[in-house]
This record gives structure tokens, sequence and C-alpha cells, in this order.
């Protein structure tokens, strides 16, 4: 197993590791070690939020890690009833005391909230504060569609290094891609093997990706399982990729995927099978 992920750079000349550690949905317990087992297996990425209410445990591992600061990139996300200037400053204030973090590597607004999208600019202002002052690395936005990409482009000076949207063969958004890549944003993908969280009222119809028949031939000729090829998928076109697991098997399994490749016939298999059908929330609709 390759010991490290390949890196990216960010418009702002920062790097990160392709391939991270999701913990959405991870109760606090379960979280600590599924992060306590990723460090241990290779990854230098974890991706948390302030509304998954376990970024005390994902600092609480990290502290305990015995690997160096500087070695492991941190990303958290500020979520909509902080936005505005000074609440998400303080907001700020409050996961990085969670994290026990003095400098975040890359902080990102949850949700664009378009019915007050004042809110959600100032909020992003307040990131841009953050930045100038050295308190992050790098900003970045969430589920941001291409109309809220441009109304904030419109409204600010800084882009955006970082755009993390649903995506994976089913729900592929290549308008989102294409708008993120113009302006120089990348793409980074939550749910990006499909099929695992469910969010009530969302994606009904979708179908578990882990199970196409497509996806499954290719697992076969390389030798490989679903979710290795989803991955491999992701890392070939440039993307990060945050998978989500607690369980050690498929943790380990999912950062296995830097030693194979996927032909170009394949990924366009797999570009092929895009549904348009989301399997979580449509961000017009998060209030």
């Amino acid at each position: 197993m390759t010991s490290t992920a390949p890196m990216l750079t960010l418009n702002n000349g920062v790097q990160i590791p392709a391939l991270g550690l999701g913990v959405f949905q991870s109760p606090p317990e379960q979280t600590a070690n599924a992060v306590a087992e990723a460090l241990r297996v290779g990854y230098r990425h974890i991706d948390t939020a302030a509304a998954y209410g376990n970024e005390s445990e994902v600092g609480e591992v990290l502290r305990r890690s015995g690997i160096s600061r500087e070695e492991v990139f941190v990303e958290t996300k500020v979520w909509i009833t902080d936005y505005g200037y000074e609440s998400t400053l303080k907001a700020f204030e409050t996961s990085a005391q969670k994290l026990d973090l003095d400098v975040i590597d890359l902080f990102i607004l949850h949700q664009p909230v378009p019915h007050r999208f004042n809110d959600t600019v100032d909020a992003y202002r307040a990131l841009v504060k953050l930045l100038a002052d050295g308190r992050v690395r790098a900003i970045g936005v969430s589920n941001f569609m291409p109309q809220h990409l441009e109304r904030l482009l419109a409204e600010t000076e800084i882009v955006p290094a970082v755009n993390q949207v649903e995506l994976h063969p089913y729900f592929i958004q290549p308008e989102v891609q294409r708008a993120n890549a113009e302006a120089g944003i990348l793409t980074q993908a939550w749910s990006p093997i499909g099929g695992i969280t469910v969010y009530p009222g969302w994606g009904n119809g979708l179908g578990n990706v882990l199970q196409d028949p497509t996806i499954a031939q290719i697992a076969t000729t390389h030798q490989r399982s679903a979710a290795q090829v989803m991955l491999r998928w992701h890392l070939q076109q440039g993307r990060s990729a945050i998978p989500k697991s607690v369980n050690p098997t498929r943790i380990a399994e999912n950062f296995d995927v830097f030693d194979f490749s996927l032909t170009e016939d394949e990924i366009a298999q797999i570009d092929a099978l895009n549904t348009g059908v989301r399997g979580g929330p449509d961000p017009e609709a998060v209030r």
C-alpha cells in the first residue's frame, strides 16, 4: 500500500492531499477510532465540520497521534446559523478551540443559503479576513452551484480554493465542475462513492452505486473493489475525494488506490453512468 496520497496544489499555492477521510454522520466515539485508524493507515487529510458535532474528537486524536502538525491537513466548515461577519469569526474561534489548532488548513462555508445570500457573502468576507491574518491557510465553499459561485465572485476579491460538492458516478455535476475549473477552484467530492449516506427525503430512486454492474466489471478487471474504482476515477480526473467510513477494513481499502490506473475508456464508461439525481439536499432548499 502506498503510504501517502498524491498532493494537489490549490489556487493560492497551498498543497492538499487528494484523498481525505470524511467524518460526516460519524458519532463522536466512532469518529475518534476512525480518525486514529486513518492516520495509522496513512491518511493525512481529515474533513470535519461544526455541524457534524465531532471536531473535538478529531482534535483529540490529532493531539495524541504523535504526528507533527505540519503533516496533517485539517478541513472544517462554518454552519449556516453562524453566517455573518462577526458570527463567522466567532465560529472559527470555536472550531479552532475544539480542534485545538491555532491555524486551520482549510475553512469553508457549508452551504450557499441563496435566500439570504448577503449573510453568506459577509461570512465569506470573514474567511478572507482569517486568511489575511494567517489563521487559515486556504478558504473555500461547499455545495455552491454555478449561479452561487457567480454571485460570490462578483462581490468578493478572493476566489475560493475549494468547492466541496456531492459528486459520484450517478451524480457528476458537469456544470459545477466546469464552473470550478474556469475559476481555478478545486472540485472536492463528498459522497465520492455514492450510495452510503442516507438523506431522508432525498435521493429517491438513486440506487446504490456500489452495486452498479459497469463498475463491478471494471473492478473485476483490476481485481479491486467498486469503491476503489470510484476513488481512482476521481483521482485520475484531478479531483479531491473525501470518502467516509468508520470501518477499519474499508478505511484501509479506500486508501489503497494509488498503484493502479483506469483506462480512458473505463473512465468514459463511469462518466456515462450519470443520472443527474442527487443523493443529498438541493443547495437551493437548505435554509
